[in-house]
């Protein structure tokens, strides 16, 4: 067992438990670790903010309180993005309980989903106070973004040259000025484009899976949007 899973499963062992309290040994001998291990695990969990505390005494051990924290969550990873980016403004009151909320959210989704979901976040960045209007090209946009599937669009660029393109969705962003880009892998350029959300007349899913491609690929790109390289 990895320590991801191993960290999953203390939670939901001392959840299975609470409020009664799991002795560290206990908790050695389940996972076939140290004492010290457990420890470390344990210190790792409170330092992300799990509400785990030190009963002592002769019957004491580790206690979940069952009332600050999540059971297992079956959001997908699509659904957790969407609160992720609802969550993401710094300005909003409550910041950093809006994050500690998400932190929470993410750590109760099983089977990894929960770094699916971080790895989904990554390529969906919003940069702006407001939100973005409500387009059904976008929609289209979040749809290949999110699914990792080849998008079909008709684009004009900065001459106005009109041109079909497939493109390999990497990152969807806005800027502070309300103007929003998708950074992909354009396949009639053969690399990294950015394609401005009001140039591009239509846009359909093709239902083919793009190649992964970190999102390191798309990072210089996505942040140059102030003066964008426009196809």
């Amino acid at each position: 067992m990895n320590r991801t899973d191993r960290l999953y499963a203390l939670v939901e062992d001392l959840r299975a438990v609470s409020p009664r309290p799991r002795s560290a040994r206990e908790l050695a001998e389940r996972f076939e670790v140290s004492v010290r291990t457990i420890e470390r695990d344990v210190a790792a969990l409170q330092e992300a903010r799990f509400p785990i505390y030190a009963e002592f005494g002769r019957r004491g051990g580790y206690v979940l309180d069952t009332r600050l924290s999540l059971p297992p969550l079956n959001f997908t990873p699509e659904e957790a993005v969407a609160i992720a980016i609802a969550l993401s403004h710094e300005e909003l009151p409550f910041a950093d309980q809006a994050r500690s909320a998400l932190r929470k959210v993410m750590a109760a989704m099983p089977d990894g989903e929960g770094e699916r979901a971080k790895a989904l976040a990554e390529r969906v960045q919003q940069i702006r106070d407001d939100d973005r209007p409500a387009d059904p090209i976008a929609t289209v946009i979040d749809t290949a973004v999110l699914t990792g599937v080849v998008l079909r669009i008709g684009y004009a660029d900065a001459k106005g040259v009109s041109s079909e393109r497939e493109v390999e969705p990497g990152v969807f962003v806005g800027n502070r000025r309300g103007e929003w880009y998708l950074v992909g892998w354009c396949r009639l350029r053969e690399a990294v484009r950015v394609f401005r959300l009001d140039r591009i007349a239509d846009a359909e899913t093709t239902g083919e899976r793009a190649p992964t491609r970190p999102p390191a690929t798309f990072a210089a790109e996505a942040g140059l949007l102030r003066q964008p390289a426009l196809s």
